[in-house]
């Protein structure tokens, strides 16, 4: 549509006037202050993970734990259509993390032709940027504004604890003139009381450590540079207090009695493309902190999950430094996450994986390993009692069909192999999932001899076809001569699976897309040395989303609070 001069100037004056009090934006397709309702029912949506009501999604950002208990989620999100662009900062809020309620978009871009692209969220408790003078709450949004001319850092604040965003008058509160310059990352340093930025140099392989008393200026202090795998680019890093674990052998090792809180951190740095499958991968950096500089251990790059499709990860802000760090990562690969059938069948794309646990551990082959285990699942398992298991699995199988007993497609199961010998070990441990419709299948096993390896193969899975959607991967996991027992933790949710190896010392994220809903799992053990023992037990998952759905199955999300917040009239003018 042509308008005139006189009325786009108008139009511009209007915009100028509301995105001085608010995260305004002038398109008036994306809604302002209602959630965007979704279809959560299709046969390729996850059930117990996050994925956006509609549209496409890709990195987490913003996270935080706010007083109140509840969890935030932001995260990139396209609301106008099924492939990146047009970035805006969805927001979905949890107590539990994993039923998720959908909030208003929190923050929109300023401009036509401009992104609000990742970052992250503090909670100002002492005020430092002056904000909020009358409470304890106040949030602090950091994030890159993405235009043809340049990468920012800017800053929007919340006084209703992060549902709804003003941006600060004075952005941005840092500019380099450079196009490929992101995704901060700011976090409290109680030592030196001062808020700590790790920031993006992307395609020059740095990454810049920055400091600030108030969270509006900010002092370069240190670069990171050229660390591990390269790629074409850094992204998306991560810096985070993380306590130990003192037994990673024992059988809960997440007690509060083996965690030690510990000075050390991690640097977690993303890279796409370049990872060793294609695409994109996470790397991290265990070491020490001192305020302004940040000090590895050695050069290596440690890689956080060995699937293909778990990516930009970041760590909630809020979560004790003696406690766990908790996590959440994109489910996707910038190699096909566009193409992903999802978005032609069901009008979605991506999801995000389970919420983790997050511990450092020293192990017998190497010290600062990261630690990664799913957040508690057993509050959505749909009986007190598992759907099948056995206590003495060894050479045998068991066979479940779950298609009516775990009608959300979700099913976790538990692994343990114990009495392993130390020498000459044989055999196999595997786990199939198939369709009993299509014939179709996902799985994965672990050879117990030699290196032990273990793998998984997507490649039996139909519903997609693209030359980069690797369909096998593998890692090893050598037994462990302490405890002679392996234990493997399986969660599968319609068109995602998530591993998790020895208490969570190796995991991986694999996304897939059947024809036919997977509905029957096979576990089974063969070519094992006499007194090795078995065990396993499966367990239904329920549907966090069945319950939030209306009477036309739609998710509409959180509907009443967002009726007291800002709307926009159709020619994009803000109005209470």
């Amino acid at each position: 549509m042509l308008f005139s001069s006189l009325t786009a100037a108008c139009l511009l004056i209007s915009f100028v006037q509301a995105q001085s009090s608010t995260s305004s934006y002038v398109e008036p397709s994306v809604p302002t202050g209602t959630p965007i309702p979704g279809d959560y029912s299709g046969a390729l949506r996850p059930q117990v993970h996050y994925s956006p009501p509609k549209g496409f999604m890709n990195d987490p950002n913003g996270m935080f734990l706010d007083p109140d208990g509840v969890y935030h989620l932001y995260y990139q999100y396209n609301p106008t259509d099924i492939v990146a662009g047009n970035q805006h900062w969805g927001h979905a809020t949890s107590r539990d993390l994993y039923t998720w309620e959908n909030q208003p978009i929190a923050i929109y871009p300023g401009a036509e032709g401009e992104g609000i692209f990742s970052g992250s969220s503090v909670i100002d408790v002492n005020n430092t940027s002056g904000f909020f003078p009358n409470q304890t709450n106040g949030v602090v949004a950091i994030y890159t504004l993405n235009t043809a001319e340049e990468e920012t850092q800017e800053i929007a604040y919340s006084k209703d604890n992060g549902y709804t965003f003003t941006k600060y008058a004075n952005n941005p509160v840092i500019s380099i003139n450079s196009t490929q310059f992101r995704d901060p990352k700011v976090t409290w340093h109680p030592s030196t009381q001062r808020w700590i930025m790790v920031v993006a140099y992307a395609q020059e392989f740095v990454i810049g450590f920055y400091t600030s008393p108030n969270l509006k200026t900010w002092t370069h202090a240190s670069n990171f540079s050229r660390y591990g795998l390269l790629g074409l680019q850094y992204e998306c890093p991560n810096l985070v207090q993380i306590p130990m674990l003192s037994n990673i052998s024992i059988e809960n090792p997440l007690e509060q009695s083996n965690i030690a809180s510990s000075d050390m951190f991690i640097l977690q740095i993303s890279i796409n493309p370049g990872a060793p499958l294609g695409g994109s991968i996470a790397q991290y950096f265990p070491g020490t902190f001192n305020g302004t500089h940040f000090t590895p251990i050695d050069q290596a790059a440690r890689i956080a999950d060995f699937g293909k499709d778990n990516y930009a990860g970041q760590f909630f802000y809020g979560i004790p430094a003696t406690s766990p760090q908790v996590s959440i990562a994109w489910a996707s690969n910038w190699q096909y996450a566009q193409v992903v059938p999802t978005g032609s069948l069901e009008g979605w794309r991506s999801a995000m994986s389970l919420p983790r646990y997050n511990v450092l551990a020293n192990t017998t082959r190497g010290d600062y390993t990261l630690v990664s285990l799913p957040y508690d699942l057993s509050p959505l398992y749909s009986s007190t009692s598992s759907l099948a298991n056995s206590t003495s699995l060894a050479n045998t199988s068991l066979l479940y069909d779950y298609s009516s007993t775990a009608p959300s497609g979700a099913i976790t199961f538990n692994m343990t192999i114990t009495s392993i010998p130390l020498a000459n070990a044989t055999g196999t441990a595997n786990f199939t999932f198939m369709s009993s419709v299509t014939g179709e299948s996902i799985r994965g096993g672990f050879y117990l001899g030699g290196d032990a390896p273990f793998f998984l193969d997507r490649g039996p899975i139909r519903g997609f076809d693209n030359p980069f959607f690797t369909d096998k991967f593998s890692t090893n996991n050598l037994i462990n001569t302490d405890t002679q027992t392996f234990r493997l933790q399986v969660v599968i949710d319609r068109s995602i699976l998530e591993v998790f190896l020895e208490n969570g010392l190796r995991s991986a994220t694999t996304i897939f897309f059947p024809d036919g809903m997977l509905d029957t799992v096979m576990i089974s053990t063969r070519d094992l040395n006499p007194g090795v023992q078995v065990s396993a037990a499966v367990y239904g998952l329920k549907s966090t989303w069945t319950s939030l759905e209306n009477s036309n199955g739609t998710v509409a999300g959180n509907t009443t609070m967002a009726s007291q917040r800002v709307r926009r009239d159709t020619l994009g003018h803000i109005s209470i």
